[in-house]
């Protein structure tokens, strides 16, 4: 009897292994909830979403059985978030993860960075502006306007850049 016990007791560390995932669900809805509105807002559709209609808890349960089960035995969360919502002095700002760079929103407001081929560009809606280029591991061209200068990928190489642009 002992024996069988040991082995039920090794074989659910397999199963039961403490792994709580990312919850990723619950936290894109969150992050969702965090940039719709003022405070007010956001605590009224937080009411409304855990209490009246119980959003938050099927997200909750959703990401506790299902998705976080994937995650441990894949390594990825197949709904991981791509979105952040960094509060700033000036108000919220929506970073958006695309496949080939970043959607920022601020307000009205929303630029894009872009990345061609280990190319860097700024689009606004209205004009795209190529910011900067990978010339190696190590090194950038940076364009700054009329001209382009290669900046080292370092502290030393930011602070030089940081004297040239003060001058």
């Amino acid at each position: 009897m002992k024996k069988v016990f040991l082995c039920i007791a090794l074989a659910s560390t397999l199963f039961l292994s403490s792994c709580i995932g990312s919850f990723g669900l619950t936290n894109m809805y969150y992050n969702w909830n965090q940039s719709i509105g003022n405070k007010f807002i956001n605590e009224i559709v937080f009411f409304a979403t855990s209490c009246l209609v119980p959003v938050y808890g099927v997200c909750i349960f959703v990401d506790g059985v299902v998705l976080n089960s994937i995650e441990f035995w894949t390594g990825s969360n197949p709904v991981a978030s791509k979105t952040e919502v960094i509060n700033t002095e000036n108000g919220k700002v929506l970073v958006q993860s695309n496949e080939n760079g970043y959607t920022i929103t601020k307000g009205d407001e929303t630029v894009q960075l872009i990345n061609e081929n280990d190319v860097w560009f700024m689009n606004n809606g209205d004009q795209e502006v190529e910011l900067f280029e990978y010339v190696d591991g190590n090194h950038i061209s940076l364009n700054l306007g009329e001209t382009t200068k290669v900046v080292e990928l370092s502290q030393e190489g930011i602070n030089n850049l940081r004297a040239e642009l003060v001058k």
